[in-house]
């Protein structure tokens, strides 16, 4: 092993020896159901599940406990969460899969992001040649993509998978039909979403039963949704592209079913039953950069996160973190945060559509051009102009610049590992809280409206966008599920909701842990800052209210407030051979950690 690798395992068990079980887990109203317990951080051997929610990672663990594997645990908890977190991911969205295979010690990933009709065009979001308002494309039949999660599901399993789906699902249908304990957070985004919801029925029935807001403490059941998971485990995933399901989709899409005196305009989308048929996932290959002696594993693109986190990991390999000073630390990590956002603005979209140069964004020569433009007593301007990988400039700062674009914040992340040693990175989502905020009728799932995350219309018309819609077309995302190996073996696997923000909250988790040597649930756990290409940096009430803030405003910083950046989820191994998974500790009411067999204190 070379210095910088021993050095990495040397931080990485010395940090694994602080972490403290006794964290005290937030307090609930006592529930009408029987509730697994949720902490944020658990240890031990056969295997481990992080989600955000306990009754999702106890599907996962009881899959491992039946013999599953780590890809059977994966599909069982995000079905689950399907039930428990439907503003966040569902069986009408899509996602990205990261998978570690023991046995040939790859990493392989799917692409299973939603997908545009075929009829749509650069102008999909635009009348009249202007963009619509982006509320008429969130909530509307325009915004919706063809899910790619259910094949996402079956790709997998093909692939890597022990168990029939139909198993799979059951924990899922069980948790529809008998419910589950409504939380606060639960609640408070069924009331974020209160107006949209009331505009369709079959959203009101469903989560505003007789008008009103679910009660904390209540069971909220689904019975729709355990006979669309009971019909898609007894006919398989082409229930829902080819029988009957995929019929109610496109009627839905085509013609959004308001209610009766709605004055919000909610357009109509293009979806076809063709569209269905014949969408497919993709098996990409990972993003891979070299970190202090470690491989660093993600999603490409369609996804903007492997190649954006990874190019600001090879900006910051130049600078010593772990000695570095908060003040230095923060201004560094916003620094290389806001490069790596300006170069995806430019470069990154739907591969299929889109030359991405991912190569050479991950080449450490194109990042050493760029991380030169950072200064220990000066902060870069926003939007900063994009260099070009294909010929990296030393300094260079000319050009046209391409700021970020909106995407929704709701996603939501998972981690499983199992006894054999093979890993999950799994996030899904439905783009906004509440998706498009239309539920299929009698089928008890909402429809994503994913379109969103394209470009309603270049973001500077003087620079190519590579993000503008078109036909079957993958919008961008930031979604960056992360698999972290050491000589082939894993160390670390982590990934977060967040929109855009999904990118910094991996990046800091990630330095937080490699580089500051805090233990996982602690990086997970530790106050966020957002830089996306902006001219302000988003940062949490931990760093807003703290010196720190000060101290940046001094170099040149500028900052505004974000009350809650993701909600991260990772799995580590240990030394000794066992797992710990972690999850968060406030954010969204804490999450899940949970492994086969607890075994002591790390």
């Amino acid at each position: 092993m070379g210095r910088t690798a021993a050095r990495s395992a040397t931080v990485l068990t010395v940090a694994a020896a602080m972490v403290s079980l006794g964290a005290a887990a937030p307090s609930h109203p006592k529930p009408l159901l029987k509730t697994p317990a949720k902490s944020p951080v658990a240890v031990g051997h056969g295997g481990a599940v992080a989600s955000v929610d306990p009754d999702a990672s106890a599907a996962g663990i009881d899959v491992l406990k039946r013999g599953g594997n780590a890809v059977d645990a994966a599909i069982a908890t995000a079905a689950a969460l399907g039930v428990t977190e439907p503003y966040s991911a569902g069986i009408g969205g899509g996602g990205f899969f990261v998978h570690y295979d023991a046995r040939s010690r790859t990493v392989h990933t799917i692409d299973g992001r939603e997908t545009a009709p075929r009829s749509a065009g650069p102008g999909l979001f635009q009348e009249k040649g202007q963009p619509i308002p982006f509320a008429e494309g969130q909530t509307s039949g325009l915004g919706v993509g063809t899910p790619g999660t259910p094949a996402t599901w079956e790709s997998a399993l093909d692939s890597w998978g022990s168990k029939p789906l139909g198993e799979l699902l059951k924990p899922a249908e069980r948790l529809a039909r008998d419910g589950f304990t409504v939380d606060a957070t639960f609640r408070s985004q069924t009331e974020a979403n209160r107006d949209r919801f009331a505009d369709f029925p079959a959203s009101a029935e469903l989560f505003l039963p007789r008008g009103k807001l679910p009660v904390v403490g209540s069971v909220f059941k689904n019975p729709d949704l355990a006979r669309t998971y009971k019909e898609i485990g007894r006919e398989g995933t082409q229930a829902l592209y080819r029988g009957d399901i995929a019929t109610d989709i496109v009627r839905t899409v085509r013609k959004p079913p308001v209610g009766e005196g709605v004055t919000r305009k909610v357009r109509p989308g293009d979806l076809t039953a063709r569209d269905l048929r014949t969408y497919d996932t993709i098996r990409r290959a990972p993003t891979k950069i070299s970190y202090r002696g470690l491989d660093v594993y993600g999603m490409g693109p369609s996804s903007s996160g492997g190649t954006s986190v990874g190019e600001a990991l090879n900006i910051l390999e130049r600078t010593d973190l772990a000695d570095a000073s908060k003040t230095q630390y923060l201004h560094r990590f916003i620094e290389a945060s806001r490069i790596a956002f300006a170069d995806r603005g430019r470069w990154v979209g739907d591969p299929a559509f889109e030359n991405v140069p991912v190569k050479e964004l991950l080449s450490q020569r194109f990042a050493d051009s760029r991380g030169c433009l950072i200064k220990d007593n000066a902060v870069l301007t926003s939007p900063l102009a994009p260099g070009d990988p294909r010929r990296p400039a030393a300094c260079s700062n000319k050009g046209k610049t391409a700021p970020t674009t909106f995407e929704g914040e709701n996603t939501t992340h998972l981690t499983t590992a199992d006894k054999w040693g093979n890993v999950v990175a799994y996030t899904l989502t439905i783009e906004s809280t509440g998706g498009s905020g239309i539920t299929v009728p009698d089928r008890g799932f909402l429809l994503n409206n994913e379109l969103t995350d394209f470009s309603f219309a270049p973001a500077n018309p003087a620079v190519h966008d590579p993000n503008l819609p078109g036909p079957s077309k993958r919008p961008r995302s930031s979604i960056s599920p992360t698999i972290v190996l050491d000589e082939g073996r894993p160390v670390l696997a982590l990934g977060s909701p967040g929109g855009a923000t999904i990118i910094t909250t991996v990046l800091q988790t990630l330095t937080g842990r490699l580089d500051r040597g805090l233990p996982l649930v602690e990086a997970i756990a530790a106050p966020r800052a957002s830089q996306r290409n902006q001219t302000t940096t988003e940062l949490e009430p931990g760093l807003w209210d703290s010196s720190l803030r000060a101290k940046l405003e001094k170099i040149g910083h500028r900052f505004r407030l974000n009350a809650e950046i993701g909600a991260a989820t990772g799995i580590e191994r240990l030394p000794d051979g066992r797992w710990l998974a972690a999850a968060e500790k406030v954010r969204r009411g804490g999450g899940s950690a949970m492994v086969v067999r607890p075994s002591g204190n790390p």
